[in-house]
């Protein structure tokens, strides 16, 4: 569903410009001294409102943030989230994760948060998908050497099908669960998240870390190993 047109998009952004950065690209390599020059940087992608974002960096005070949202509309919901928050080590990037080389130096980041991303079930927008070995390549190389990606999702079989994908980018699984909260809330809820969870849905959550050897050359996927059924 499309979000709805936000009224005074561009003054409400431009109230909380300290947290957006309009230039990422000249960021490159530098991003730590927007906040700490010893600090972990955590990238996510696609925050939506920013409920998981903002409630990571109040977590992780240590920690600098950095939100990829392309929907302005629901960007600037999380970027009035941090300022009423006063989150020092947020910040926002309306970007493409395609340009991610551009924006960031190889082995410049800690971390990657992929939450409830869209699945893309149809076999020919199998690429789409942010867990397509294209984008865990691209992932891998502004990770750091045991760098991690977090990934979480309500859809059972876009879940199955990125455990498969993982391994073929040089990524090492840990942490797989099929119910994440089975016994009581774990971790910061995005509001999708909170949603589902109260809907009975059970929560896949899997930990992919970057391994120093390079990966084999990907293959070619057959439609079988591309599709993600609904």
């Amino acid at each position: 569903m499309r979000m709805r047109k936000k009224p005074n998009l561009v003054p409400r952004m431009e109230r909380c410009a300290e947290y957006l950065i309009r230039q990422p690209a000249e960021q490159w390599g530098h991003w730590r001294d927007l906040f700490a020059s010893d600090c972990p940087l955590w990238l996510e992608f696609g925050c939506g409102k920013g409920r998981f974002t903002c409630g990571t960096a109040a977590a992780e005070p240590e920690a600098l943030v950095v939100a990829v949202e392309r929907v302005p509309d629901v960007m600037v919901i999380a970027m009035e989230r941090a300022k009423a928050a006063g989150l020092p080590n947020v910040r926002f990037l309306d970007a493409d994760v395609a340009r991610l080389r551009d924006y960031f130096a190889p082995g410049e980041a800690d971390r990657i948060y992929l939450n409830f991303c869209d699945p893309w079930p149809a076999a020919r927008h199998a690429k789409r998908r942010l867990t397509h070995p294209d984008f865990l390549m691209l992932y891998r190389d502004v990770l750091r050497g045991g760098g991690q990606i977090y990934f979480k999702t309500d859809n059972h079989n876009l879940f199955e099908w990125s455990l498969f994908q993982f391994p073929k980018a040089g990524f090492k699984l840990s942490e797989v669960t099929r119910n994440l909260h089975e016994d009581g809330v774990r971790g910061i809820m995005t509001d999708y998240e909170e949603k589902f969870y109260n809907l009975g849905t059970p929560i896949n959550r899997c930990v992919a870390t970057k391994l120093p050897t390079a990966p084999l050359p990907v293959q070619a996927h057959t439609e079988r190993e591309e599709k993600t059924p609904e």
